[in-house]
């Protein structure tokens, strides 16, 4: 696990968000990697969340109705015994919980799912869903049968692997994707051809027939030691050229039709001029939900419905654009300093916490005219929250560069996935 929290943390309950609602609504279940932006959506929903994740961040907590923190590693995702006896201990808080919401961490773990679902109202894919776009055999082929551009994968050696990506089956996050080498593959791996572009998402509600498209957004990677690819952060609504956001959409509603794909989704896409590949299917909500939910109607409402299969007449509509960044450590923070964080950051670590090395220590976010008022904006939020903390203890912290953030001149050929 990446972070380590002081002692006494876990298990947690309280009754009500800091100066916020009391607890009045129904329960909700939510399990992921870092379950607080699904808590934020739930309660500005409505819900009362029960959450169990790996981190325990202080602002998971203040929004947990009940909270477990849960063994695991980033972007592998949570441990089966861990997570399932995390949920029975909460559902067993909660009394009646509506179902629950399952975030990253698990696509690689399709019979952990199944167990799940076969003590929970799943709110969100299925199982079967999963494991038909998160295989990289059954994804592909299922790509070439609908006609949809996808970089070719392969599952043994090649002899070009200068062109090749390595990548982990059933990862998140972009940390464990590497330029490919000779010889073997890693176990659990598999190599995925490079195409140029830039990277993009097209974040959409699905109810096993059909799609309703809400936005594109824009990636960007914060590369750090053995980590070329690692994700740093979103902004959104971003733009997308007409023909390519036309064709993806019709790939989605293809796909969606094709393995019955329900709730708050995003496909991730590759995008040269009008030319563009579709990379893979995140079938979950992911780490735009920060960006992309702060209109009037909650989305996590839309994602409940569309998840039951009734796809909601939604429309975003957003007083402009955000973005988020995450802050990785660049080396162990043996105990995080008690600090007043700003309004603006999320994720934040109990004090005393051990963060390791590359690590998310938080999450900044910042708002814009346009996507990219948004990044500018963020860069200079993260450069100065960057000061604080180093200048708060012997620690060194990473954002993505300016030039990473901002020079759209390098594009950088890999899918990305966040870290929520």
């Amino acid at each position: 696990m990446a972070r380590s929290i002081p002692p006494g943390l876990a298990p947690l309950t309280i009754d009500a968000p800091p100066g916020g609602r009391g607890v009045t609504g129904a329960a909700v279940l939510i399990a992921a990697q870092s379950g607080r932006a699904l808590a934020a959506a739930a309660r500005r929903a409505g819900y009362r969340p029960f959450v169990a994740d790996l981190f325990g961040d202080e602002d998971t907590r203040a929004l947990a109705a009940g909270y477990r923190c849960v063994p695991g590693r980033l972007g592998a995702g949570p441990g089966g015994r861990g997570v399932e006896a995390a949920l029975a201990d909460l559902a067993a808080e909660a009394g009646h919980p509506v179902g629950l919401v399952l975030g990253s961490g698990f696509e690689g773990s399709p019979g952990l799912m199944r167990r799940l679902a076969g003590r929970y109202a799943l709110l969100g894919a299925t199982p079967e869903a999963v494991a038909a776009l998160k295989d990289p055999g059954r994804f592909a082929a299922l790509c070439g049968r609908l006609g949809i551009p996808h970089p070719e994968i392969a599952l043994a050696p090649v002899p070009d692997p200068d062109a090749w990506l390595v990548k982990r089956r059933g990862a998140s996050g972009g940390g464990h994707i590497r330029p490919a080498l000779p010889g073997r593959l890693p176990a659990g791996s598999y190599l995925q051809r490079r195409v140029p572009g830039r990277p993009r998402s097209l974040n959409a509600l699905a109810d096993g027939r059909a799609v309703t498209v809400l936005a594109a957004t824009e990636q960007w990677a914060a590369p750090g030691p053995g980590r070329p690819f690692r994700y740093a952060g979103a902004a959104g609504p971003a733009p997308l050229p007409a023909p390519v956001r036309e064709a993806a959409e019709r790939a989605l509603a293809a796909l969606v039709a094709a393995t019955g794909l329900r709730g708050l989704v995003s496909a991730d896409l590759l995008v040269e001029g009008e030319a563009w590949w579709l990379l893979e299917i995140n079938p979950r909500p992911g780490a735009t939900l920060d960006v992309l939910d702060r209109g009037k109607v909650p989305l996590f409402a839309a994602h409940l419905a569309a998840a039951r299969g009734r796809l909601p007449e939604y429309r975003l509509e957003l007083p402009g654009a955000a973005a988020t960044e995450i802050l990785y450590a660049d080396s162990e923070i043996p105990a995080v300093p008690a600090l007043d964080w700003p309004a603006w950051t999320m994720d934040r670590p109990p004090a005393g916490s051990r963060i390791a090395a590359g690590a998310p220590v938080c999450t900044v976010l910042a708002e814009g005219a346009d996507a990219a008022a948004a990044r500018r904006a963020v860069a200079a939020r993260a450069a100065a929250l960057r000061a604080q903390l180093e200048g708060t203890a012997d620690i060194a912290l990473a954002f993505a560069c300016p030039r990473s953030m901002l020079d759209e001149r390098a594009p950088i050929p890999l899918p990305l996935v966040g870290r929520g």
